[in-house]
């Protein structure tokens, strides 16, 4: 390991070099056998003016280059710094690339440096992090970073960054260094260097393997440890009392006297002892997590019931396992808690094992193996959604998850050490199991019975139910899908399933009824009917699309029983007829392979037992799938509601055809809460107007059987938030025009400028965000301000978010998923604008067909349901702002509707009572001033 590294950092007016963009500032830290030895940083002058969006992000400005040398003057001083050295740099390309063009522009021609990319190497190394950007590791392996990018902070934490993962390198079994210094060639940067040295230096010495880990069939991983169920024979009882409460509670840290947050222990407590369904609203600040977990814990020991405890969101669960800890410190007894998922969550050991035998050199599957023998080390779970893999290395995933076995599961040489027969055994061990609710709703479907045998169950993010059902119960089917999985299947001359199954019948010496050349050509022209049926799909979308007025390319249609009974639609059903024919026969045939080769089991081979697990994995897919094509094309039950979905500028790829049910509460009635003893529903937005009914019908719970319980926010509203409606814009009816996105997009140059940025601007529909976002960005109004926008400007809600707190000068426009789950305290969000009341559009599928019902039971689709949605949806938007006591800010709605219109009031019946001012957006402007 004595090479030299030279880790290099560059800042630039932009990211082309053959565009003019030139490097701003230069820095380079130099490490010799293992140590930073020196650093040397200079600012260069560009020649050229520093864009804002640069110098905002840099913090470099034109005065702190103008009497910087020119590139020219320092070339000769980096050159030779470059000399014998391996070039190492966070994403590689970039760096490498633009120097080497400004070196070869002062005739330093044919600059071949080894290189390591750090970002392929932290991959590799620490493959569950949520985010391989440098200011994101640097977070999580807490190395100073002074001052993200700027060029000298950025190359010292990078050199940190390089030893740390040397190190955990040299941290790893022998087996698993093995591996992969194999793999590592096919990288895209030079890691090979770095792992063959250490492998060489590890194998001079005999290593002990490590005492958490064992080494199974060649492969690393950590040991696993079954817990026993503890009997605590002590009798246990839950505190009633809030003084027997705070003898518990006290001892924590942080711990504050909530008095709702007792009081809802007690409420889920009786619930469970009563057997009764309870909703509770806990609004911000109540503690509702501890608020369940206490008394649930309680009941499971106590009554010595498993007890689960259901959430729609990851950043929820986390939340719940960090309360767990906090249980952990108070309570005076032990007790287990596990996760479960469904089965094709964790990974399948043998498919895996056998995968590593392939000589596929796709650049995907290659670091995505590489992360999943890294993982193996350190992963207690199995479960891969604690991989951050690439788009690529899912499809890697989807061949090696879990998916039960096609032999005995004797037969499987991994048994002993499978992730998934350990979940289950964890969970039937543990007094509270922690699951999502999709898998809680899969889990009621028949043959499923994924999870413990359970009576009792606490719903968080209880608003979400209704979705989660609505998703979980219907079925999709889209273009790109079904040709991955006829890409999966593939033709005889394609190294892919198909093929693998016709070489392994052809070797044991079977035959199947049908000769593999007829069963390609069936597979052929499945293809072909699916094109067609997805081309005469697309002209459906095409033609709506033609019609409107409002045009946006990306299209919803409506399936109705008069579109499907009209003869224009027949070419359609005969298409989707022969499609499910070809589906039908091919099914056949597979299954009889499949067959031949189950009887072959006493002389399989483990490389064959792999195959035909990931095969009979895919059969089980292919089976759904004509399911699906019968179920949405053939079939449709009236009970649901069907629509297709596309882009006009990409058909047929971006074609889908969905279905949901209309009340989902009739199902969720009949396979949950029927089944159920006690079920312990809770969130901060559960009532409208102060009232659960909406959300009760919703589930299709009657009111009688219910107990109902609002716990107020203890957080002093009046002080921390006003709400603010400008007077002086236009009013909203039916669509939105140009004028009205003018009228807007004015309104928030102005706030930002009121409130420095730090602001969130929410819409309802994103061609709106797109348009105003366009507006503000060309009218040059808000050049110091970093404008960040859902879909625009790229990345996840995540890293947007993070983006968003990083500046001080932000905006960040976002549509949907940013009216909930968006968490960000403190003084990075000061300002809430709700540009239009959330009412969902009435054309949109679902919507139209829940107007329609309402109608024919004789009632108002607009009080039952569209007022009631776009208020639960309200209150979530105005959650965003205030999420810990010592929050401030204001929110601004746009839409006047909210004062106007008689039901504007159910709006603001629905928040916490604070101060509402009104009038023209100078005052308001003056007024927020003042307030913040």
């Amino acid at each position: 390991m004595s090479r030299k590294y030279v880790v290099v950092d560059l800042e630039t007016t932009g990211n082309t070099h053959d565009r003019g963009d030139r490097i701003i500032q230069f820095s380079a830290v130099v490490i010799e056998n293992l140590q930073i030895v020196d650093q040397y940083t200079t600012f260069i002058n560009p020649g050229i003016p520093i864009p804002p969006f640069i110098e905002e992000l840099t913090g470099i400005h034109d005065g702190m280059v103008q009497d910087a040398p020119e590139f020219k003057d320092v070339a000769t001083k980096i050159n030779t710094l470059l000399q014998d050295a391996i070039f190492v740099a966070h994403n590689v390309i970039f760096d490498l690339r633009f120097l080497r063009n400004e070196l070869e522009k002062e005739g330093y021609e044919n600059i071949g440096l080894d290189s390591i990319d750090t970002v392929e190497f932290a991959k590799i190394l620490f493959p569950t992090a949520s985010s391989y950007k440098l200011s994101e590791l640097a977070e999580l392996l807490q190395l100073e970073h002074e001052n993200p990018h700027q060029a000298d902070s950025d190359a010292l934490v990078t050199a940190e960054l390089l030893l740390i993962l040397i190190e955990r390198t040299r941290s790893l079994p022998l087996i698993t260094l093995e591996k992969l210094s194999d793999m590592a060639y096919s990288l895209k940067s030079d890691l090979y260097i770095i792992f063959q040295s250490i492998l060489k230096e590890k194998r001079k010495n005999i290593e002990n393997l490590q005492e958490d880990l064992e080494v199974f069939r060649g492969i690393a991983l950590k040991k696993k440890m079954i817990p026993q169920k503890i009997h605590d024979e002590r009798s246990l009882s839950y505190p009633i009392s809030i003084e027997d409460k705070m003898d518990l509670l006290s001892h924590t840290k942080n711990f504050k006297l909530r008095t709702g947050q007792m009081e809802m222990m007690d409420i889920v407590y009786q619930s469970f002892l009563n057997n009764k369904i309870a909703v509770i609203e806990a609004g911000t600040g109540t503690g509702k997590t501890l608020g369940y977990l206490l008394p649930s814990l309680y009941f499971a020991i106590t009554q010595k019931q498993p007890l689960i405890i259901s959430t729609y969101t990851i950043q929820m669960q986390d939340q719940i396992f960090n309360e767990i800890v906090r249980l952990k410190e108070m309570i005076p007894f032990p007790f287990q808690t596990s996760t479960l998922k469904g089965r094709s969550n964790y990974i399948n050991m043998l498919k895996f094992e056998q995968s590593l035998y392939d000589k596929d050199l796709h650049y995907d599957t290659v670091i995505t193996k590489m992360q999943l023998l890294v993982w193996l080390v350190h992963t207690e779970t199995g479960d891969m959604d604690e991989l951050n893999v690439s788009s690529g290395g899912k499809l890697y995933k989807q061949r090696v998850k879990h998916d039960g076995w096609f032999f005995q599961k004797e037969k499987d040489p991994w048994l002993s050490h499978d992730f998934y027969m350990y979940a289950r055994n964890l969970a039937s061990c543990a007094d509270l199991v922690i699951t999502n609710h999709s898998m809680l709703l899969v889990d009621t479907e028949k043959d499923q019975n994924i999870l413990p045998d359970y009576h009792y169950v606490v719903i968080d993010e209880a608003h979400n139910l209704e979705k989660a059902a609505s998703n979980c119960f219907g079925k999709k089917l889209e273009y790109n899908g079904l040709k991955f999985w006829i890409g999966r299947l593939g033709t005889l001359d394609k190294n892919h399933i198909f093929n693998k199954l016709e070489k392994l019948l052809e070797k044991k010496g079977l035959s199947p009824s049908l000769h593999p050349f007829e069963l390609e050509q069936l597979i052929i022209q499945l293809e072909m009917e699916i094109d067609d049926l997805f081309n005469m799909l697309g002209k459906k979308i095409v033609q709506q699309y033609e019609r409107k007025s409002n045009k946006t390319t990306k299209q919803q249609l409506r399936i109705t029983e008069s579109m499907i009974s009209d003869r224009k639609w027949l070419p359609i059903i005969i298409c989707a007829e022969r499609v499910y024919d070809y589906f039908r026969t091919i099914s056949k045939e597979l299954e009889q392979r499949l067959m031949l080769l189950k009887q072959e089991n006493k002389n399989i081979a483990d490389r064959e037992q792999a195959f035909l697990a990931e095969m009979n994995s895919f059969f089980k897919d292919w089976l759904k799938i004509g399911e699906k094509i019968y179920q949405l094309l053939l079939k449709p039950s009236n009970e649901y509601v069907f629509w297709l979905e596309g882009d006009i500028r990409a058909i047929p790829n971006s074609i889908g055809i969905y279905a949901q049910p209309v009340n989902p509460g009739n199902e969720l009635f009949n396979r949950f809460f029927n089944q159920k003893k006690s079920v312990v529903m809770t969130s901060a937005t559960l009532t409208v107007n102060h009232s659960f009914d909406y959300f009760l019908k919703e589930l299709g719970l009657p009111k009688e059987v219910v107990t109902e319980k609002v716990i107020s926010s203890p957080f002093d509203y009046q002080k921390m938030v006003k709400l603010m409606i400008p007077s002086d814009l236009p009013e909203v009816r039916g669509t939105v025009n140009d004028e009205y996105i003018e009228a807007i997009s004015s309104h928030i140059i102005s706030l930002a400028d009121a409130t420095d940025g730090r602001m969130l601007v929410l819409f309802t529909s994103y061609d709106m965000l797109r348009k105003t976002y366009q507006l503000i960005k060309d009218s040059n109004a808000l050049e110091d301000f970093i404008l960040l926008a859902q879909g625009i400007t790229g990345g996840s809600r995540t890293r947007l978010t993070r983006n968003f707190q990083q500046f001080n000068k932000s905006i960040l426009f976002g549509t949907s998923s940013f009216w909930e789950g968006v968490d960000i305290p403190g003084e990075d969000l000061l300002c809430l604008v709700i540009v239009r009341l959330p009412f969902s559009p009435p054309d949109e599928p679902i919507t139209a067909a829940k107007y329609e019902l309402i109608k024919n039971n004789g009632k108002n689709p607009f009080s039952e349901f569209a007022l009631p949605e776009a208020v639960i949806r309200f209150k979530q938007g105005f959650g965003r702002l205030i999420r810990t006591e010592s929050d401030r800010g204001v929110v601004i709605v746009l839409d006047r509707r909210i004062e106007t219109t008689s039901y504007g009031k159910n709006f603001i019946n629905s928040i916490p009572n604070i101060s509402i001012e009104r009038g023209p957006l100078n005052n308001i402007l003056s007024s927020i001033e003042k307030w913040l």
